[in-house]
């Protein structure tokens, strides 16, 4: 989320991507940062053991809300 805000004060669009196990962690962390609103998406947790594969399969569920992220 640091980096997120980070570069969103600086006026480039971003957005953080964590697994699902940090929603409530993400959303403190941006509201303790002054951006509630900063972009964020979830991948399916777990990620720490997933195989190459498996993670492209869960980007790819994300891909989508990731662009709209970035462009809205």
């Amino acid at each position: 989320m640091h980096d997120t805000v980070w570069f969103e004060i600086q006026g480039t669009p971003a957005v953080s991507i964590a697994s699902s196990e940090f929603v409530t962690a993400a959303t403190a962390q941006a509201d303790a940062l002054g951006m509630p609103d900063a972009q964020r998406v979830f991948v399916q947790h777990p990620i720490q053991d997933a195989t190459d594969e498996e993670m492209r399969a869960k980007a790819d569920v994300i891909v989508e809300q990731v662009l709209r992220a970035l462009t809205a």
